[in-house]
């Protein structure tokens, strides 16, 4: 209670320097967490169109079930496939009607016979897909591809620049934050520097002496966090409808986002809180250990 109490008196006294300092980890960890939403994010969207078939083949209406099945077995033999899904013309209908059940016109125009056969194939990485190509450019009664290569390239280099580019502004943005408690609790050291001869001359310890400006470096961290996970976390319930309008298909961000009062939902987000609250007591505890061990020359 004494440390706190202390803690508490330091930031009353230099409420500007106090302010800034939140300030300061308030935009690093906004930023750094919307770019890591926005990572997983994307990490949710590519895992599940990867798992998706990534290549159609559609058969002539000449080729044979045994053709079909032929194919299957080579795609199978290279060891590069995850699942291979042969569709016949009956199963063709069947999702057909399903898809279209409640527009009886167009049920009425279709029939099994005017519907290809297909195999519906995904491989185990995107970067195969090319391997898997060349096997079914070699097979009899193929009559159209329809290869999802450029899809899955695309999600991939757009989860690659959102890492690299999140990665690199929230290292910046931890160096400032770090910078920024270090200039501040210096000043606050060199302040009281007498007060803390004193201290020295009558006995106290250089942890304790130090331990006040760690714990109010660690608690600026873990205000600016926790005032940057309220504003994240108003900003998704508000902006709920449309993300799940846009990424409602993929089902573990509807799983989570379907319903903010769900226990996944609240677990999640007090998960993000402790995450952010906890770097931003190491990042603000590490920025005044610098400081103290800097100016107060502890060996």
């Amino acid at each position: 209670m004494n440390i706190l109490s202390t803690v508490g008196k330091h930031i009353r006294r230099s409420p500007y320097q106090s302010f800034a300092a939140i300030l300061t980890m308030f935009v690093t960890f906004l930023l750094t967490g919307v770019f890591f939403l926005a990572t997983l994010s994307s990490i949710f969207i590519l895992q599940y169109f990867e798992s998706k078939p990534q290549i159609t083949v559609f058969f002539s209406d000449k080729a044979t079930r045994e053709e079909a099945l032929s194919l299957q077995k080579s795609l199978e033999a290279t060891g590069k496939t995850t699942t291979i899904t042969y569709v016949s013309k009956d199963d063709a209908l069947a999702l057909y009607k399903e898809q279209n059940k409640n527009d009886p016109l167009l049920l009425e125009m279709v029939t099994a016979d005017i519907l290809p056969a297909s195999l519906e194939v995904s491989a185990k990485e995107p970067k195969l897909l090319q391997d898997l190509e060349q096997v079914i450019g070699t097979a009899n009664g193929v009559e159209e591809v329809i290869y999802q290569k450029d899809v899955v390239n695309s999600l991939i280099a757009w989860t690659n620049a959102i890492r690299l580019i999140g990665g690199g502004l929230a290292l910046l943005l931890a160096v400032d934050s770090l910078l920024v408690i270090m200039t501040i609790i210096s000043m606050k050291i060199a302040l009281k520097r007498e007060e803390m001869e004193i201290l020295k001359l009558v006995g106290a310890s250089l942890w304790y002496i130090r331990m006040p400006f760690i714990i109010e470096g660690g608690l600026y961290g873990v205000i600016g966090a926790t005032l940057a996970w309220f504003t994240i976390t108003i900003v998704v319930l508000w902006i709920q409808p449309m993300l799940l309008t846009f990424l409602g298909i993929i089902p573990s961000i509807n799983a989570l986002l379907a319903d903010p009062s769900s226990t996944l939902f609240i677990l999640s987000i007090a998960g993000f809180l402790g995450l952010l609250s906890l770097t931003g007591f190491f990042l603000g505890a590490i920025g005044s250990l610098v400081a103290t061990g800097r100016y107060l020359k502890l060996e």
